[in-house]
């Protein structure tokens, strides 16, 4: 299977495009794909609990305007079969098998949080795959991490709509005000939406994050070993992996840019979505150059 082999939805948003499986050799893999048929398909990687629909719809239909964009669901993930791994390894494993069972040669990563270290360990990995990779609201191995912490405060808010609220914004009244558009925007497809499977899910993915950011790595051995242009992005108020984590990556890594984003939180990229997709098309548009 080629690039030119995967079925077009240009024109199609994440709210309509419909929901297609693929067959690896162990998985059978839900996804999404949206934009046109040709050009580098950027690859959507997912946070901690999130499924295909707990994506922003208004990051991923402004991405897809010139560019092919997969959302998909890892194993164990929501529609996707298999059983969700309880480490950083496994899950890059099988993105890798996703990517490979579609018959991609290239592609650009975006990971955000939890998926931001599967992209790490994918682009460290597989070189040749990864063209470019953008790391949003993420931490390196032995990174800093409060998610159960963060997590308990979240849901003890009985006066909240939702956990991602205080989760993902600040405090402030312009970023509240953000994330309740944010929750209207990923509420808006009602046909045909991904699944919640709990704790099979979430368990062995917080055992993963913070098995990830525990796990000390002092030569930077992850980091070293990627050489393809990055992009780090990160709220300046991220309570669950703080903005000191992004500045740590953009000193380690070979060829990075760092963009912080004001009186947001870990779904800086939701709040700030229409200069974040702006940064996204300029990076993943620039021609490379050596690091």
């Amino acid at each position: 299977m080629t690039e030119l082999d995967i079925p077009s939805h240009d024109g199609a948003t994440l709210e309509t495009a419909p929901t297609r499986y693929v067959e690896s050799r162990t998985i059978r893999f839900a996804y999404r794909r949206l934009g046109p048929a040709t050009g580098t398909p950027l690859v959507l990687l997912q946070h901690f609990s999130g499924n295909i629909d707990a994506w922003d719809p208004a990051v991923v239909n402004s991405l897809a305007a010139d560019r092919p964009v997969i959302a998909f669901d890892n194993a164990g993930v929501g529609r996707s079969s298999g059983q969700t791994p309880d480490n950083v390894a496994a899950m890059a494993r099988d993105a890798v098998e996703f990517i490979n069972a579609l018959g991609l040669a290239e592609v650009d990563l975006l990971g955000f949080s939890l998926g931001g270290c599967v992209a790490q360990q994918i682009a460290a990995e597989h070189g040749g795959l990864v063209r470019k990779l953008i790391l949003v609201a993420t931490a390196p191995r032995g990174g800093e991490e409060h998610l159960l912490a963060v997590l308990q405060d979240a849901f003890s808010q009985a006066d909240v709509p939702d956990p991602r609220l205080p989760l993902f914004f600040t405090k402030s009244s312009n970023s509240r005000a953000s994330g309740l558009a944010f929750l209207k925007r990923t509420r808006v497809r009602s046909d045909d939406r991904d699944t919640d499977n709990g704790k099979a899910v979430t368990d062995p993915q917080a055992k993963a994050l913070i098995t990830w950011c525990a796990t000390p790595d002092p030569d930077h051995e992850i980091l070293r070993a990627i050489h393809q242009p990055a992009l780090v992005v990160s709220g300046s108020h991220d309570t669950m992996l703080p903005a000191d984590n992004a500045y740590a990556m953009f000193k380690q890594l070979r060829n990075a840019q760092l963009v912080l984003y004001p009186d947001s939180g870990h779904g800086a990229l939701f709040q700030h979505h229409e200069i974040f997709v702006d940064h996204v098309r300029t990076f993943l548009d620039t021609r490379s150059t050596a690091a």
